[in-house]
């Protein structure tokens, strides 16, 4: 007689069981969703806070949809501190609690009770934005009854179809608005040089623009060799659509020899009846340009590259380009191969230079971009150009006041919505050195923001480095800042 032993449960680490683990992932789900939920709550307690204006300079918006209420657009940016995320990630949630309560309150009792993921029901609230208050109760009921059990594909489905149920003349209205939507932009490029290019244009484009790259592809496999995969083949070809002179004269060397190889493409009918009559002159005009006139039909780009002096001896090292990121210096070449370079002068950082007029000039404005990297707001990305940023007085400019107002001393780049929000939001800055934004709420909140990020302070710290400002010292904490809670 044999005797076994009865299997004995699996066991983690911490020595739970599978089932108790398993029981601890519902758990956790739950309490993360509940946790999403408080975060909706306190979005929609800060408008409730924020909705009556403090004079008639201060502005209302309605962040939600039809039905909504108002509350005050300066007021969101001191939530988004607090929240330390971007305004308008900030906006964003409120928009999207006031929509749950005001117009989806079926679905929001599903969230609320964490019987669904939060993120779902807030794409619902974008979904139906458009759509009034007597309309949006038909998508209401279908996505409530839904959003519990469905994968969220599903439910986002649901949703699309009784928005285009509930208001099809709107929906018409939008396909024609989105004609005007479509965009061309770029990725951030990644840590080995690399970006994605992202457009939204029509199908047809779409078609012929795969086409295209899928000829200019085929053409690389003989030339480059077997040993590139299809989709690197893809990459190297979307790049040849930026040269067209380039990609013209590849189609036609290949395609001619496509051609005489086919016997039964020299009649008439297949010598291109689609080409337009001056199809001929065109390519005449192409061969008789200069190499420089055919890099002009590019257009011309601006591009600013900052290197070390080191990086430049030793042609080795990290290159920030702005509106790429950082970069080995050795892809510099890809990067600018085939474009006329014009080097500026490299600015020095260690000038203070102040000037008296309330514009800013343009060195200064290059000067305050380079020390700061970026928009000076808390927690705003750093993903600003030089040339979509407003270049503020941190200390307001007084026509009355002292000369050398205006410099490094006292400017920070923000975008404009920042800079609106800075001049009529009750937020105050101070330039604390090179770099360096000290930033207070209405509330009462302190801010640094430097080459670190942006990191809370105390208002007792806050204090200190304002009044050493004061007296021309940049006071630095040695040890770690602090933030004190009110």
């Amino acid at each position: 007689m044999t005797l076994t032993a009865a299997p004995q449960p699996a066991s983690g680490a911490a020595g739970l069981s599978a089932e108790q683990v398993l029981d601890s992932a519902s758990q956790a789900l739950r309490a993360r969703r509940l946790a999403e939920v408080a975060e909706i709550r306190i979005a929609i307690e800060w408008a409730v806070i924020a909705g009556h204006p403090r004079d008639d300079r201060d502005p209302m918006v309605t962040p939600g949809g039809d039905g909504t209420p108002a509350m005050r657009e300066h007021a969101i940016p001191e939530l988004a501190m607090a929240r330390e995320t971007h305004p308008a990630t900030t906006r964003a949630l409120v928009a999207d609690g006031l929509d749950l309560v005001h117009r989806l309150p079926l679905t929001w009792a599903v969230v609320e009770a964490g019987d669904c993921e939060p993120w779902v029901a807030r794409k619902v609230t974008v979904l139906t934005r458009a759509l009034l208050t007597e309309q949006v109760g038909r998508v209401d009921r279908a996505v409530a009854k839904a959003i519990r059990g469905h994968a969220p594909s599903t439910v986002l489905e649901i949703a699309r179809a009784k928005v285009i149920e509930a208001d099809p003349q709107t929906h018409r209205a939008e396909q024609e608005r989105s004609r005007h939507q479509r965009y061309v932009s770029l990725s951030r490029c990644d840590e080995y040089g690399y970006r994605h290019v992202i457009s939204r244009v029509t199908a047809g484009d779409a078609a012929w623009i795969d086409a295209m790259v899928d000829r200019v592809a085929d053409i690389l496999a003989t030339t480059m060799g077997h040993d590139h995969n299809r989709d690197e083949l893809r990459s190297v070809a979307m790049g040849w659509l930026a040269r067209p002179a380039d990609v013209l004269k590849l189609l036609l060397d290949h395609t001619e020899s496509d051609i005489e190889s086919d016997p039964e493409s020299n009649s008439a009918s297949d010598r291109a009846p689609w080409a337009p009559d001056h199809l001929a002159d065109t390519v005449d005009r192409l061969a008789s340009m200069s190499a420089r006139r055919l890099a002009s039909l590019r257009g011309r780009g601006r591009l600013f590259v900052h290197l070390t002096d080191d990086a430049l001896r030793t042609g080795s090292g990290v290159a920030r380009v702005e509106g790429v990121g950082p970069v080995d210096v050795r892809q510099l070449r890809e990067l600018l191969g085939h474009a006329d370079v014009t080097v500026t002068p490299v600015l020095d950082l260690r000038m203070r230079r102040r000037v008296d007029a309330y514009e800013h000039p343009e060195d200064v404005k290059d000067h305050v971009w380079a020390q700061t990297g970026g928009d000076c707001f808390p927690w705003s990305p750093r993903s600003a150009t030089r040339d979509g940023v407003d270049y503020d007085h941190a200390v307001p400019y007084d026509d009355t006041g002292p000369p050398g107002q205006t410099g490094t001393h006292n400017s920070g780049p923000l975008r404009r919505r920042h800079h609106r929000a800075k001049t009529h939001g009750g937020y105050a800055t101070r330039v604390v050195g090179p770099g360096r934004h000290l930033w207070r709420t209405p509330h009462g909140r302190a801010f640094l923001v430097d080459h670190t990020g942006t990191t809370r302070v105390s208002a007792a710290q806050a204090a200190a480095m304002d009044a050493a400002i004061d007296d021309g010292v940049e006071l630095y904490f040695t040890g770690p800042l602090t933030y004190e809670a009110a």
